[in-house]
């Protein structure tokens, strides 16, 4: 039976950032315009936290049953499958809950804003649980970046300044550009670290599939595009401009990166990509937030 402290990991801390950072950016959008609501942005932030732990927990078991994060074969952190610390049905319920827990908060959301949300959250769902699950996992065809743009860029910006305002907004869509890539930086990363173990277990994720030459490139260009995107937002949001604050933090990951860091290396640069994103993400919600 795991420990408390080994389920706590399976929730893959280092991963939490992409579902804080889009629910700020979000927030501040609706601040901007006058729209704030903090019951909503935290019902927001729960939805988004309970998805993100659900699908890290859906990809355990999935990846585990596959014997994909088999004792010995990949990079990363333990896994509680593949570890044996946690049976398969264990952890497959304990993702299922979360999902629960999110379609709850969900129905709240919707009840006060529009019943689409209700679609909207089952697609998420969906997209959450058949990212490595069922028998053609998307996440195994290289497809990952796609999902997490789509869903912690797009759809969690652009919704959660929804849910605030009661329409829709154009500077939730431009912000969530940059929201999005950030996310994909945290999952190349992490896919980089694996590339040999993804590989050998026929895992094709986008760095197996375009190389690890390709996928360094590819990751530098997901972690500073938005930096670009930001400075672009700010002729209209001035103030956008202090996420630069937060670009003195690429040097270690775009160092390691660069460097040829890799497989357990990568753990380091993993965080680092996420503490980045996380000062990223609180810089540019304050600088929309403020209108002049």
């Amino acid at each position: 039976m795991a420990s408390a402290r080994e389920w706590v990991a399976g929730t893959r801390p280092r991963t939490l950032p992409a579902a804080v950072v889009p629910v700020l950016i979000g927030s501040g959008v609706a601040a901007g315009y006058g729209s704030f609501s903090w019951w909503r942005a935290l019902l927001a932030l729960l939805v988004a936290l309970a998805l993100q732990i659900g699908v890290n927990y859906a990809n355990d078991y999935s990846d585990g049953v596959r014997g994909t994060d088999a004792a010995g074969r990949r990079a990363g952190p333990m896994r509680l499958v593949g570890s044996g610390a946690a049976s398969p049905r264990a952890v497959k319920y304990a993702a299922f809950g979360c999902f629960g827990l999110a379609c709850c908060l969900g129905l709240a959301l919707a009840a006060v804003t529009s019943w689409w949300i209700v679609a909207a959250g089952a697609l998420c769902v969906l997209a959450a649980w058949f990212y490595t699950g069922g028998s053609h996992p998307y996440g195994y065809r290289g497809l990952g970046e796609v999902s997490v743009f789509l869903f912690f860029g797009v759809a969690a910006v652009a919704g959660t300044a929804y849910v605030q305002m009661g329409r829709p907004s154009w500077l939730g869509l431009a912000a969530s550009v940059p929201a999005g890539l950030l996310s994909c930086a945290l999952l190349m990363v992490n896919n980089l670290r694996d590339i040999g173990s993804d590989a050998t277990s026929g895992k094709r994720t986008l760095a197996v599939r375009i190389g690890d030459s390709r996928a360094r490139l590819t990751y530098l260009l997901f972690l500073l595009v938005p930096f670009a995107l930001g400075a672009a937002i700010a002729v209209y949001r001035p103030f956008a401009l202090l996420m630069l604050l937060a670009l003195p933090l690429a040097i270690a990951p775009v160092r390691a990166v660069r460097g040829g860091v890799s497989g357990p290396g990568l753990i380091a640069t993993l965080g680092q990509t996420g503490r980045l994103q996380l000062a990223f993400g609180v810089a540019f919600t304050v600088g929309l937030a403020i209108h002049v």
